[in-house]
């Protein structure tokens, strides 16, 4: 049997994925920042992100890893404390997993990192970015960079890397697509800026088979691409999420200026965003399950109650 061990287990991405290498057989070791044992997980430890340390005893019989952990990209104000916390909160522990791993002399099958779109920069183009591109020169390309870095250093003690670079993952009860259909729920649905930038967006269901497929293929390996094909601005997306759930449209954008006094720097996540391709994906043979954004909404709202839809 193989053993899993997952960083960052219990968030958006991981509460999908980890019913599924679960149904798969895998026993699954939960790298934490709390000491509670979620549903589908064998053991826990806890990660001390103040020390930068963890139990060593989460690497017994360990196979492969899988690394989710991040703080919040929007949860608060781009301080400069707070883009330290980013980056270390993507780095740090794969760091210590590494070297706890070099220690020991063990080696593991794969590592599965997670990274993020971000990489190709906040910037609205009509270019078309693919895995080959270097990181972007601003601060979301520079953490997408330093995440896979840490990731690529396991090439001495791992037979396989791969870094999913996922696009805004929509899940009804978190991250993006819950805050913004409280709004339009509450009729405030209305483009953000320009409207015009990128929405590069995946299902849950389908980043957590990407994911479990990376664990399992061998032909992943290196950086690739996780968004759906279906090419999205935020006027798009947001016409699309009050459609389908009969809330009222506003054509009238939010001015940048404003966000750009509330946000600060952090506003270029909600003012900017690039077209991504998933060619590299595709051509692996992954069959996405949700490739159109109103079947992916329909499908994600339909199956909660807690966004009105009436």
């Amino acid at each position: 049997m193989k053993t899993i061990l997952i960083t960052g287990g219990s968030g958006l991405i991981g509460s999908a994925l980890a019913p599924l290498l679960k149904e798969k057989g895998y026993k699954l070791v939960l790298l934490s920042r709390g000491k509670t044992l979620p549903a589908n997980y064998d053991s826990v430890f806890k990660w001390d992100a103040h020390k930068q340390t963890f139990d060593i005893r989460a690497l017994e019989g360990v196979t492969d890893v899988i690394h989710l952990a991040g703080a919040g990209i929007a949860e608060k104000r781009w301080t400069t404390e707070r883009k330290r916390e980013i980056i270390a909160s993507r780095t740090a522990p794969i760091k210590a997993i590494h070297k706890a791993l070099c220690e020991k002399g063990q080696r593991i099958n794969c590592l599965v990192s997670g990274s993020a779109v971000g990489w190709y920069g906040m910037r609205t183009d009509s270019l078309l970015h693919n895995e080959d591109e270097s990181a972007a020169n601003d601060y979301m390309g520079e953490t997408c960079r330093l995440w896979e870095e840490a990731a690529n250093a396991f090439s001495d003690c791992c037979s396989r890397i791969v870094t999913i670079r996922t696009g805004i993952v929509l899940d009804a009860n978190g991250g993006a697509l819950q805050t913004i259909a409280k709004a339009v729920a509450c009729g405030l649905g209305a483009p953000i800026g320009s409207g015009k930038q990128q929405m590069p967006w995946i299902h849950r269901e389908d980043i957590a088979n990407i994911f479990a497929t990376a664990l399992e293929n061998s032909l992943y390996t290196g950086a690739i691409n996780a968004t759906a094909s279906e090419d999205c601005s935020n006027k798009v997306f947001i016409q699309t999420l009050a459609k389908t759930m009969r809330r009222p449209f506003w054509p009238i954008a939010a001015p940048s200026f404003v966000l750009k006094s509330i946000l600060g720097e952090m506003s270029a996540v909600v003012l900017g965003g690039s077209r991504i391709s998933n060619a590299k994906l595709k051509k692996l043979g992954f069959r996405f399950s949700h490739e159109v954004l109103h079947e992916a909404l329909s499908d994600l709202l339909d199956a909660q109650t807690p966004v009105n839809k009436s």
